[in-house]
């Protein structure tokens, strides 16, 4: 139905849950995508005896091997080139302009059908353009921006530090003034892209003591003088993209400023909370590609000279697999149907959105570490292989639940919205 104003309020408009015809027509072009572009590329990939792209090899200091990476660029590339890299952008940028409900359709769809293959590179993630980096200067646009959108460059968000991660404010990255430009001296750590990125979004304290004033966010070159990578942080996702970054004198010219001196908590909230609405899709997309894998297990392997699936312990393991997907998918949609309407990016963030926000973390965190738990499960030794998706899988749940937000911060966003929402307004 079609308001006065011209605006869709059924399934599939603002408030509704439903693909909208845009969302069809985007998955059926990246399945064809996977089907002419990636699958080729992964095939020759397979050839190199350089790993796989959820198990990469990785060189002499820890970092994913180089022709494993630049398969993923390619992809990257090509994606932009299609039409396919960006739906997540403001479409006056040069992105889709998707909603978030349009989007968990779209991380859904990707995340099932590319699993854990090249065709996860198709979709911008954490390397590419986010809502952060759309506040950029029109004098950056073109140098930033623009090439970040083309798939031509990769960026990095530096946020945390080696002792400083969710207490953003207690950050000791700092930038001062000189004349036009900002002079910027720190260090970060567990940033993921950190030894590949073109670019770094880097915030740092401009106005001590100033509260959620007091940090902004910069755009810092990787072959800007002062700028180093340092070295590799091995964690259990053993993919060899999260590092640490150094910033000595780090010369930073004013059109590099992103937003206003003084946005760097709202813009890096704007990109951390993209990361956790992603978790909508990106759970449900994987995790249904787990059940899919489980159920097919169940149906092959055998015992006692009868498939697993006719063991009521195994039944049990799938239907809790699908009682978890279909809740957490549900709760999700939902919840991002509720933030199309307040605005899920806007600075100043509405009020009641944190809460929706860190409710869609929680729920998937939790819910996406039981179902690649029970996948293991099911597959009994196969799934503890290293390497097997199953077990890769099983890494990534464990890992989500800290990346953005621990799981106990987002409980603590949902109770302070709890706390002073009005009860009667639930």
């Amino acid at each position: 139905m079609t308001d006065q104003n011209g605006s869709t309020n059924g399934p599939g408009g603002p408030g509704g849950i439903a693909p909208t015809a845009r969302v069809t027509d985007y998955t059926d072009r990246f399945a064809k995508f996977l089907e002419t572009e990636v699958a080729p590329l992964e095939q020759d990939l397979a050839r190199r005896g350089v790993g796989t792209p959820w198990q990469p090899k990785l060189d002499d200091a820890g970092r994913m091997h180089p022709e494993v990476w630049e398969a993923r660029r390619e992809v990257q590339r090509r994606s932009a080139a299609a039409g396919l890299y960006n739906p997540h952008i403001r479409a006056e940028l040069g992105g889709g302009g998707f909603s978030r409900v349009e989007m968990q359709h779209v991380e859904e769809f990707v995340y099932r059908n590319a699993g854990l293959g090249l065709g996860l590179a198709a979709l911008a993630w954490t390397e590419g353009a986010n809502p952060a980096i759309e506040h950029v200067s029109d004098a950056a646009r073109g140098r930033y921006l623009d090439p970040l959108l083309a798939g031509e460059v990769t960026a990095a968000f530096a946020n945390t530090e080696p002792g400083v991660g969710t207490d953003v404010l207690a950050m000791s990255t700092h930038a001062r003034r000189d004349g036009a430009d900002w002079i910027v001296n720190g260090r970060k750590a567990w940033i993921t892209n950190a030894h590949f990125a073109d670019f770094v979004q880097v915030v740092a304290v401009t106005e001590p003591g100033a509260g959620t004033r007091s940090l902004s966010m910069f755009l810092v070159d990787a072959d800007a003088p002062g700028f180093s990578r340092g070295r590799d942080i091995p964690t259990m996702m053993a993919d060899g993209l999260t590092g640490e970054l150094g910033f000595d004198e780090v010369r930073v010219p004013a059109e590099n400023v992103v937003g206003e001196i003084g946005d760097g908590f709202a813009l890096a909230m704007s990109w951390i909370n993209w990361r956790r609405l992603c978790r909508g899709g990106m759970c449900a997309g994987w995790g249904h590609w787990l059940l899919d894998r489980a159920l097919d297990r169940a149906r092959t392997r055998t015992s006692g000279g009868r498939p697993i699936a006719d063991l009521q312990a195994v039944q049990h393991l799938l239907a809790d697999m699908d009682a978890d997907i279909y809740a957490a998918r549900s709760a999700s949609l939902v919840a991002q149907a509720e933030l199309d309407v307040l605005g899920p990016f806007d600075i100043p963030l509405h009020r009641d959105a944190p809460r929706l926000i860190s409710l869609v973390k929680v729920i998937n965190d939790e819910a996406f570490y039981r179902v690649a738990d029970n996948a293991v499960q099911v597959h009994g030794a196969t799934g503890l292989l290293q390497g097997s998706p199953e077990e890769k899988l099983f890494r990534v749940a464990r890992n989500l639940r800290i990346p953005a937000g621990t799981v106990e911060i987002q409980r603590n966003a949902i109770a302070r919205g709890l706390l002073r929402g009005d009860p009667a307004s639930r």
